[in-house]
């Protein structure tokens, strides 16, 4: 998994330091309201531990989970994900043919433009890597992730029960070469 960086932001592999921070975005209930079929908190440092640890297994030329940090200061303020979406169906989820882009970020960092600066570098990265298309699911609710999906160039296609065993609202964008 490569860094990316922007004007602003450094996307890069987890460490063990970021233990606290994944934990600290986890465990609240205003970021994980709409992740998944079942939202629920984080409850343990240890599941902070186990999830960096499945973010930094992910050793891939194009997908991967980064961690999002302000250049200036190397300040952690979200996570940014591309990777193979699973599809609905039996447990455990198998990966669909489709690639998803997601990001977690922080409350204290909403607004600041950093989802929309950090998913428009790893696009560039997806498509340039030969990705022809990748897609997006929200939270029916989830207005400001949807918001950031359509500031991205990603078409609205309606909902969708096709991925995480869940009703989503589904974006796609194709790569500007590609004829999808």
């Amino acid at each position: 998994m490569k860094n990316i960086t922007t004007e602003r932001l450094t996307l890069r592999a987890w460490q063990e330091t970021d233990v606290d921070f994944v934990y600290d975005l986890y465990s609240r209930w205003v970021v994980q309201r709409f992740i998944g079929s079942d939202p629920a908190v984080m409850v343990s440092r240890a599941e902070a531990e186990e999830r960096v640890a499945r973010f930094q297994s992910i050793d891939h030329p194009v997908h991967g989970i980064w961690a999002v940090a302000r250049s200036s200061d190397g300040l952690v303020v979200g996570t940014l994900l591309l990777k193979p979406i699973p599809a609905s169906g039996e447990e455990p989820l198998e990966p669909s043919d489709d690639v998803e882009i997601g990001w977690h970020f922080h409350p204290d960092h909403w607004g600041n433009g950093y989802a929309g600066e950090a998913a428009a570098a790893v696009l560039e990265h997806a498509f340039s890597s030969g990705l022809s298309q990748v897609v997006a699911v929200t939270n029916p609710a989830n207005e400001a992730s949807q918001t950031v999906c359509r500031r991205l160039g990603m078409a609205h296609q309606g909902p969708t029960d096709s991925y995480y065993n869940a009703t989503c609202e589904l974006f796609t964008i194709a790569s500007p070469g590609s004829s999808n």
